[in-house]
Parts: structure tokens; sequence; C-alpha cells
């Protein structure tokens, strides 16, 4: 069996402050410790539970985050940005989604850095009616190549809100619980590695018995896109799909998932590139 894992930074534990998340910032090599040791456990135990391969994806920003140097035979690592699928690049042919560190949608309550796929640019997005976090978001174009969610780990009110309501099958473990935005509480490192292996191994079993199930978005899909600020609308709405709904949303309808997702990631991009060409003239 092969196992993919999705690596995000925010919701991991310990992981409270900006600094962490920024590689030209001071505290950033702390949490690439971190990400990386509790991506190592999970791949560890998967690994000895049947899953021959596992495939990783380090997925926050720029994705290069993980360190790589020493790591076991059985894993590959997908790097860099932009790519096609973006957090679930090379998801394809994979018999089970972890998804690692993901933290709740935009506008979430008490919620460290809670956002939607870009902090910079995305309020929200719906998808077939539904709003979605980047945990869900991810996981509709997983079910469509025909790979279940198994685990996540990250803060807990994403696990409440949106894991536990649309995939209440997944393993889950609370890397933190948060006070604010940028304050959480964390369990020891040795509680959460005993929490990590525990949840995979029962993961795994369950998809062994046929357990897991698969998240489908309905087709063709109805995508709702509202941006932060109206600039980003007005770029996106040059898309011929694209229909403007309200001063910071567009709407469009992809044949299935994988199209709605790039098309989305194409919105992201031009809404950095128009911040960027602002900023420069500023």
């Amino acid at each position: 069996m092969k196992a993919f894992i999705s690596v995000d930074l925010e919701g991991m534990p310990y992981i409270v402050a900006p600094s962490q998340l920024n590689l030209k910032r001071v505290l950033y090599e702390e949490a690439r410790k971190i990400a990386t040791k509790t991506t190592l456990i999970v791949a560890d135990e998967l690994h000895k539970n049947g899953f021959e391969e596992v495939l990783v994806a380090d997925s926050h920003g720029p994705m290069v985050n993980l360190h790589v140097e020493d790591l076991p035979e059985y894993i590959e690592v997908i790097r860099g940005f932009p790519r096609p699928l973006s957090m679930v690049a090379g998801i394809e042919g994979c018999d089970a989604a972890i998804f690692l560190g993901y933290h709740a949608k935009f506008g979430t309550a008490k919620s460290t850095f809670d956002h939607t796929y870009s902090g910079g640019s995305i309020r929200k997005v719906e998808v077939n009616g539904v709003e979605v976090s980047e945990f869900l978001l991810n996981a509709y174009v997983a079910g469509e190549l025909g790979v279940p969610p198994i685990m996540v780990a990250g803060e807990a009110q994403l696990l409440r809100d949106d894991v536990e309501k649309w995939a209440p099958w997944v393993e889950t473990v609370a890397l933190k619980s948060s006070l604010s935005r940028v304050a959480a509480r964390s369990p020891s490192m040795a509680k959460i590695e005993k929490e990590l292996r525990e949840a995979a191994k029962r993961a795994a079993s369950k998809l062994k018995a046929k357990k897991a199930k698969l998240l489908i978005a309905k087709k063709p899909v109805d995508m709702r896109v509202a941006f932060l600020v109206s600039h980003f609308a007005d770029v996106a709405e040059l898309l011929p799909t694209a229909k403007r709904v309200d001063g910071l949303t567009v709407e469009y309808t992809a044949k299935d998932m994988t199209e709605a997702y790039k098309t989305f990631e194409l919105l992201v991009l031009a809404a950095s590139g128009v911040s960027s060409f602002i900023t420069e003239q500023m």
C-alpha cells in the first residue's frame, strides 16, 4: 500500500507566532523541526502497519519546509510551488490520505492562524454551497481521485468543525487547542507521539477493514470564491468562466473537482500577482 501525507504548518503543535511560519524569520527553523518530527512519526507508524511507500507533500507556503536529510528509503517527498494540485500534488494512485498540521478555515474564532488556502487573499471558498477548509477542499480532490482520508492531525477546532462533521470515520489527533489566533495549548511531544502512533495504527486498520470512505463533490462543481479586497475580484472576473457576484466574490462551474481546484489555484496566484504589482507602486 501507498500512503499520501499532506503537511501544513499552522496546525502543528507549538506553532503560534508569525515568525515561525516564514522562511526568512527567526523562529522558522523551530517550526521545520516540529513539522519534520511529526511527519516522520506518522510515516514510521504507517510503514509498520502495512504501507510499503509513503509520499509526503510539503504543503506550506513555498512548500520547502521539511528537513529532507536522512529520510528512510520508503519515503518520497514532493516540494516546491506552484505545482499541479498544490497541497495534494501526487496523490493519484495512493491508497489513503493523511493530513498533518491542518487548521481551521478563515473567520474561525480563537483558532490559530485561521485562513483558507491563502491568508493574504481569500476570505471564503464554497464548494457546491458548502464553505470549506483546506482539509475539506483537499479531501474532495482526493475523493475524486479514489483516495479516502483516514487521518487528520491539527488544530482542535478544525477537527470539531469539519473533520467530525464531514468525515466521521477519520482518525484525529488534536495537536493543539487555541486560546486566540496567536496562542494555543499543546501537550508534550511525548504524548503527541503516542497519540499519533495510536491514531495511525487505527487508521491503517480501518482502511484494511474497508471502513474508510471517499469524500466526493457532486459534478459539475459549483465554486464560489470571496476575496479579502475588491481588486482581487476585479482580476478574477477576467477569467471567462467566472461570474462576478458582488464586490468581493466570483463564482464559476467546473466539470469536476480537479478542474475546480486548478482554477482556484490560478485565481489565488492572480491575486498574489496583482498584490505585488500594487505594492511595488506604493
